[in-house]
């Protein structure tokens, strides 16, 4: 623990600059979460969803796993994500892939990565589902960038799948689905004009 010694003081100083700027801000946090948006994002420690977005604590429910993967029998994700739609009624579910993620990269290698291919099969099976454009792409890295960006509209179809945002949007809840990237070389989001709100049922 001695080692991590840094992180408290860093904590303390945050919590005081917080407080300092807002008064009360974590009194009135702690009694309550209000949050509009879910996050469904990369566990990537270089893509932390509360900062690319400049928001605060209590702003977003995130859920973050290797490649920002929605898969119907995981049950974290969906209780998560049943959470954030049913009690916490958001209006907004974000599916942010980045490019240059390391689990869609292993996904195209041959090689044995142990208990962790199991996960990548998902992001194999993007790449099955849009082979033709894929082996298109002379390219690798450009492949690459390009099977990060179709993964994220494959998870957003897979979110709007769930039992819980199919019950939402027939029950008319307001709640939009969307597909975002991010890029690490300049920290900018990009839309990827996937977004849907039930409306076409």
């Amino acid at each position: 623990m001695k080692t991590l010694k840094p992180l408290f003081n860093k904590n303390r100083e945050w919590a005081e600059k917080i407080e300092k700027e807002q008064p009360g801000f974590f009194e009135e946090l702690s009694k309550m979460q209000a949050p509009d948006i879910l996050w469904i994002g990369c566990a990537d420690s270089r893509v932390p969803a509360n900062e690319i977005i400049d928001l605060p604590p209590g702003e977003v429910f995130v859920h973050r796993n290797i490649a920002n993967v929605v898969v119907h029998t995981d049950l974290n994700c969906l209780s998560v994500i049943q959470y954030a739609v049913e009690v916490l009624k958001v209006k907004h579910i974000i599916v942010c892939g980045h490019y240059g993620c390391g689990g869609v990269a292993a996904s195209l290698e041959d090689a044995d990565h142990g208990l962790i291919d199991n996960w990548l099969r998902h992001i194999r099976d993007v790449y099955r589902f849009n082979a033709a454009e894929l082996d298109a792409i002379e390219d690798p890295h450009a492949r690459k960038e390009r099977l990060c960006e179709l993964n994220v509209v494959e998870q957003v179809g897979n979110v709007c799948s769930t039992t819980i945002v199919q019950n939402a949007w027939k029950s008319g809840q307001q709640l939009h689905v969307h597909g975002w990237i991010y890029r690490l070389e300049d920290g900018l989001l990009r839309d990827m004009d996937v977004t849907a709100t039930g409306l076409d049922g």
